[in-house]
């Protein structure tokens, strides 16, 4: 299948939804790999500080909460972006 931008273009308007959908569900999938990523190589960077064939109580303790922290972070950047570009699209119209 051609993903181009004139492929779409020619999809009748019912196929380009369902293509811009299709779209839109694998940018989620790849945000969300990319967030799983840089979160796991942050807070492993930040708590694992002497690497072996099993976590401490505390480097498990550590990774929770870091892991928590950043999806907390990353949850209210989201919502704040989302708000902005509310308020930008309704001065827009």
């Amino acid at each position: 299948m051609d993903y181009s931008g004139n492929a779409a273009a020619k999809f009748d308007p019912s196929k380009r939804e369902d293509y811009m959908n299709e779209v839109k569900q694998q940018i989620a999938i790849a945000n969300a790999q990319e967030l799983l990523q840089k979160m796991s190589e942050k807070c492993f960077k930040k708590c694992v500080t002497k690497p072996g064939t099993s976590l401490s109580s505390s480097e498990n303790k550590c990774l929770a909460m870091c892991m928590d922290r950043y999806i907390d972070t990353q949850t209210l950047v989201a919502k704040a972006f989302s708000n902005r570009l509310q308020q930008e699209m309704s001065r827009m119209q």
